[in-house]
């Protein structure tokens, strides 16, 4: 008797057995895509170099570099939309008018915040899974409209059950953590490919640490203990915190949902329209005034995070922003932060002190001593053209009449240097500060960061023992100008004075005084 044929598949399993197929197939379609359109974009670029190198006319070049970059700028847009997950962060980190093509800007800066949303039913899901309770056993109140979505997760608003405030709560997108560590290896691949033929840059460190930063971001009890400490350490060390951060509900937070404050504020990138919806003319002083005070407090807690206590929020994208009342900054999303080692810390600190005094010596030990390799292409002038690449790498400065800088340009100062060996240690730093020089592209603001950490990475060097003159402690005293102190507000060479009669022995005063007037200081 012949064996009986085995039942015929249930609708369920089929079902089953066709979603495991569809989910198995997925990064292999997104590398193909990837790597599909990627190739159309690049292969477009080198057929247009060929075609404008014929063209002797300046004018018409610059207007067939324009039609270039703005059909670039659509396909890169695509590309970005379409994709998704890592793919938007890209976006967000070469969007930027000091970086990329001002068509590219136009097109790519449109991409923060808007992934697509997870659908309201698989919230819930997600939810109910990781709390253990019921949707309702939880929230009075919770809108299924997000927020925003973004290329990890998702924020809703919402109230928990007996309290009298709204909340705001962080979801995970489902499986996304495995299509964007595949999207990830696809860049790391390109970015080989590109800097051994057209960017002489290190891009692959840096692409492997953004796989390291990223692999972070999935896990929200981390990114809730990182906001928790980057908290106490800024309220603690100021009379009012340079910027606003929301404060944790650690006891409901899991790796795939984490549940905050709210903070009701205006995303930066609407700033200019709030402020010509309440009758402020936005290019005049009322709104330079403000806009001067949003990025002295970003500046102010970037300095204090990278310098005074090396762990910082390494994602000041302009969706991470907000504007609060009176002109008060929150900092939102820490999923990315880096725990910076004393050795770079200190390190850059001292290259600080380089490029805020437009030193080349200063600058070329700096860079040697954090590990950056670079070769010179340089006739003359080395060490001058270095600090420039220092400055264009780690500073947010413009130089005089110049309205845009892009590092990877013609005649740019990494034309003139190739960079082959960049500590991965070192890329949370870079992408903070080109995003803090993108905002203040962004709010039509011309400032050098490095100026304005200069006391910080002062005071810090001193406190480790590695600034030794005691002249240099004069600058220190913006520290006590920036944390509120009214008896400080004089800015005068007495009141410099003063305040350092205040914090060193009269005795040692005494001699330092004498010392400094031989350099003219007092």
């Amino acid at each position: 008797m012949l064996p009986l044929p085995p039942p015929p598949p249930t609708p369920d399993l089929k079902k089953h057995i066709h979603n495991r197929i569809s989910n198995s197939l997925i990064p292999w379609q997104r590398s193909f895509d990837f790597w599909l359109r990627t190739a159309r974009i690049y292969a477009g670029y080198k057929v247009f170099q060929v075609r404008v190198s014929f063209v002797k006319d300046v004018h018409l070049q610059e207007a067939m570099w324009e039609r270039q970059h703005q059909l670039a700028a659509d396909n890169i847009y695509s590309l970005c939309s379409d994709l998704g997950g890592f793919f938007l962060k890209v976006a967000q980190i070469i969007g930027k008018p000091d970086l990329a093509p001002t068509a590219w800007v136009r097109r790519l800066v449109t991409l923060c915040d808007q992934a697509p949303a997870t659908p309201f039913p698989t919230v819930r899901l997600v939810l109910e899974n990781e709390l253990g309770l019921g949707l309702d056993d939880v929230f009075d109140r919770f809108d299924p409209q997000p927020l925003g979505s973004a290329s990890i997760a998702q924020v809703h608003r919402a109230r928990l059950k007996g309290h009298n405030t709204d909340v705001v709560v962080k979801v995970q997108h489902p499986g996304i953590e495995k299509l964007m560590m595949t999207d990830i290896r696809n860049l790391q691949a390109f970015a080989y490919y590109m800097q051994k033929t057209d960017i002489k840059f290190d891009l692959y460190s840096i692409t492997k640490e953004m796989e390291k930063q990223i692999g972070y971001e999935f896990d929200f009890t981390r990114e809730a203990d990182a906001m928790h400490r980057i908290r106490c350490f800024l309220y603690a060390n100021n009379k009012k915190s340079p910027v606003l951060v929301p404060r944790v509900l650690k006891d409901i937070v899991t790796r795939r949902v984490l549940v905050m404050e709210y903070i009701d504020g205006v995303p930066i990138l609407n700033l200019g329209e709030e402020i010509a919806k309440r009758g402020i003319n936005p290019g005049g002083k009322i709104a330079a005034a403000a806009k001067q005070k949003i990025l002295n407090s970003l500046t102010l807690a970037y300095g204090q995070m990278i310098f005074k206590s090396g762990f910082f929020h390494a994602d000041p994208h302009p969706g991470n922003i907000l504007i609060c009342k009176g002109s008060e900054v929150a900092l939102l999303d820490y999923g990315q932060v880096k725990d910076l080692p004393a050795n770079l810390r200190f390190g850059y600190a001292e290259l600080v002190l380089a490029m805020a005094d437009n030193d080349p010596i200063g600058a070329t030990k700096s860079f040697k001593d954090l590990g950056i390799k670079t070769l010179s292409k340089c006739d003359k002038n080395e060490d001058q053209e270095m600090l420039k690449l220092a400055q264009t790498m780690f500073d947010t400065g413009l130089p005089p009449g110049v309205t845009t800088l892009q590092p990877f340009s013609e005649g740019s100062s990494l034309e003139k240097f190739s960079v082959e060996g960049f500590p991965e240690e070192l890329f949370s730093i870079l992408r903070t500060v080109h995003l803090l020089r993108g905002l203040s592209v962004g709010l039509g603001l011309n400032y050098s960061c490095a100026k304005q950490w200069r006391p910080i990475a002062e005071e810090t060097l001193h406190r480790a023992g590695r600034l030794k003159d005691f002249y240099l402690l004069l600058n220190c005293i913006e520290i006590f100008l920036n944390c509120g102190d009214s008896r400080y507000r004089p800015e005068s060479s007495s009141s410099k004075t003063r305040i350092l009669q205040e914090i060193i022995p009269q005795e040692i005063m005494n001699l330092g005084v004498e010392k400094d007037r031989e350099h003219g200081i007092f």
